[in-house]
Formats: C-alpha cells, structure tokens, sequence
C-alpha cells in the first residue's frame, strides 16, 4: 500500500484517469473537477488507504447494447475510486502479469488481438482442424468474490490491498436511484476488473498447459484448438466441468460449441482453411448497421458531417480488421455506402428543380436530368440511375473526403 500511495504512483494515476475521460460516478463528479478535489483532500485521501479503511462508493450501473444483441451492464466508479484503482493497478500489474499465461492476450500491456489471431492462425495451419469455443454467461456479473480474493492472496499479503480490494469487488450498485448490493461480479467500467479477471482465468489456463492444450484467451473469450470432433467434445465437457466445478462460472452451452474454426467467431473474425484470417459475416453486419444508423435519411445534417462521422468510424474498424482477407468484402461495403449517400443526398434536395439544377452542376446534361428530377421512384432506387452515379461518382466522394476503404485496407497490409 505504501508503493500505491507513493507521490509519484499517485501522480502517474490521475494522468492516466484523466487522459482516459470517461463519465461520473454517482457523485457527479467529473475529470476537469479531480484535479481541484485531489489538492484539497490529497493527504486525507492517502490515510485512509494506508490504514486501510478506505471506502469506495457505489457504482452507477449503465447498460449499453452489445454487438450480439441484448445489454451489456457497466458499472461506472466514481473519478476519486477510479484513482484509486488505477494506483493500485500500477502497483499489482507489474507483480502479477509476468506470472499469466503465454496463452492470454487480453487486457495486458505489449499484448493485444491481433497478436491472438496470428496465434489461432498457426493452431489451424499446423492442422488443428476443429476449435472449442466457450463462451461464459456474464462473466464479470456472476465472478465469485470468495474464489477470486483467494487468488489474489495467494500473490499479495498487504492485507490493506486485500480489503481495498474486495471493497470495490462488494459496493453497491446504483441503478435510478435505487442501490442494489453486489455479491457476486467485478463490475465492468473500472480499471482494475480486467486484471482480477485475468488473475481468476489464469487458473484456467495453467490447467489448460497442463493439459498440453493449444489455445487462445483474450479476457473471457477462448478458444480450444484440436485435431478432431471427438476430441473437441471430450475437451469442452472437462474444461466445462472446471470451469463451473472450480472457479464457479457458467458455460453459456447454447453459444458454446466444437466447430471448424470458419464456423465460428474470435475476436470478430473468422479462421479459414490454411490459417487464413478473414471477417466474420456478423462483424460486417454489425458495421453495415452502424452506417445505416450514420446515413439515416431524416438526420438533418450536412452530407459533409456524415462523411466526418463515416470516416471517424470506418478508419478505426478497417484498422482493426487489417489482417483479415476482405477486399471483396470492402469493395461491396463501399458501394453500398456510397449509394445510401446518394440517397441523403437526394432526399436533401426533396424536389424537382433542386435535383436536377444539382445534378446539372455536376456535368448531367438537361435532357438527362429533367426525367430523373420529376421521378417519383423512391430514393433507394433512384439512387441506382446512371444520371445519378454519373453526378455522384467515386472520384466525387474521394472529393467530398470520404475515405476510400480497399485503398486504406491495402496501405495497411503494406505496413
């Protein structure tokens, strides 16, 4: 405790809190206002840690929707327990991450993603044909806080940390005014949950290398690879019987399964035969329903604000899905952009003479425009006119700035 109360740790802390953003807790308290209440209480704040009677306040619960559908429950600390847990994480991290699993790439520093995916990619090139894929049931809701304390103990003797620790693990929820107590869960939204779920999954994996196992964890997402279906099977009803035995998580069995891998989803991709990595049909869904909600036709805002949002959001996801095979892909999804572009961008103009003076503008002669002007075709399939594409072509979207998708794909597998 006397590491996580060091000036300097303390300091490194509330930059990091502050570069992250992110909303108040229950108290309102906002970034821009931490700074003035840490110069005010700063050494009232650092005894109660080194005494260790510390006391987090309750989180305030948010769902968010999830990318399969239904809710995803965070719980949004306050800035101050948010500081506090960032210090406390600078101090345990550095002590437990060197003890995880070579297997485990979520939530860790110098690990990420893309570096599970070129793994899982060498599992099935080497001819492991079929993948265990075991989903559990709300994890970070249904951690038991007996077991995970207990592995936190095995690590850590400062029995302030210890209580600090299961404090924040047992704060309440506060939900429309109404605080519900928590025994079970760490809840998602705080800076230490990835690491204690990481501590509780390790036993998982060690059982896992143990085993001589070929697998991939990223936080509670983990994939099995072996030679066969009967193997699979054998290896999900043991890991099943560990995982709900040992360390008391549920196995979603409905989302669960033994498949080939380009059956299933890791990470929003999909592994095909020879290791190749490719996308996911649901992650191409889901950003198709993200652009749909972007184009929508009743916004009200300038085509170049849509572009901005587009461009905001499509760089960061063909970023992400850079090692994936998908020009195909990319050259379809971006046709079907630019035309619900086109489409807002009709909608705007609403009438006769405002589409065709447009259409004119941008090299349509009269005598083509004029009939697709007083056309009473709904926009979607005005949209496909050739006066129209010919007004709205490729080169005048790169013009208007949107970003061009294969050719920021391809810049990126040159890297």
């Amino acid at each position: 405790m006397e590491r996580v109360c060091n000036r300097a740790n303390l300091n490194q802390a509330y930059k990091r809190v502050k570069k992250n953003r992110g909303s108040p807790g229950i108290d309102g308290m906002n970034i821009e206002q931490l700074g003035t209440w840490i110069r005010l209480h700063k050494e009232e704040l650092i005894r109660s840690l080194l005494e260790g009677n510390y006391q987090p306040k309750p989180v305030r619960g948010v769902q968010i929707p999830k990318s399969g559908g239904g809710m995803r429950q965070l719980g949004i600390p306050t800035v101050v327990d948010r500081l506090v847990q960032q210090a406390i994480l600078q101090v345990l991290q550095p002590i437990l991450d060197p003890t995880f699993s070579e297997s485990s790439y979520g939530f860790r520093p110098g690990r990420n993603a893309h570096q599970a995916l070129k793994k899982a990619s060498q599992y099935v090139e080497e001819g492991n044909w079929i993948v265990v894929d075991i989903d559990l049931e709300k994890f970070f809701d249904r951690v038991n806080h007996d077991i995970l304390m207990a592995r936190v103990a095995r690590r850590i003797g400062d029995k302030r940390i210890l209580r600090t620790i299961r404090r924040f693990l047992q704060t309440g929820m506060m939900n429309q005014g109404i605080k519900m107590d928590r025994f079970e869960g760490t809840p998602q939204g705080g800076p230490l949950s990835p690491l204690l779920a990481n501590l509780l999954l390790d036993d998982l994996d060690k059982e896992l290398e143990k085993r001589g196992h070929k697998f991939c964890r990223y936080a509670d997402d983990c994939n099995i690879y072996v030679h066969s279906k009967a193997a699979g099977e054998r290896v999900m009803n043991s890991v099943t019987n560990f995982l709900e035995g040992q360390l008391r998580l549920k196995v979603n069995r409905d989302k669960s399964a033994v498949a080939p891998p380009h059956e299933r989803k890791f990470l929003g991709h999909r592994l095909l035969l020879g290791g190749k990595i490719g996308i996911a049909p649901k992650s191409l869904k889901t950003v198709k329903e993200k652009i749909a909600q972007l184009t929508r036709r009743n916004r009200g805002v300038s085509l170049e604000q849509i572009i901005d949002q587009l461009n905001s959001s499509l760089t960061g996801w063909v970023t992400y899905y850079r090692h994936a095979t998908m020009k195909n892909q990319l050259i379809n999804l971006s046709q079907w952009i630019e035309r619900k572009l086109r489409c807002y961008r009709l909608k705007q103009r609403k009438r006769t003479y405002p589409i065709v003076k447009f259409l004119m503008a941008h090299g349509v002669p009269a005598e083509r425009a004029w009939p697709y002007g007083k056309s009473d075709r709904g926009w979607w399939r005005l949209s496909k006119a050739p006066p129209i594409h010919e007004a709205m072509s490729r080169d005048w979207f790169r013009h208007m700035g949107l970003i061009d998708l294969v050719q920021r794909y391809e810049s990126l597998k040159l890297r």
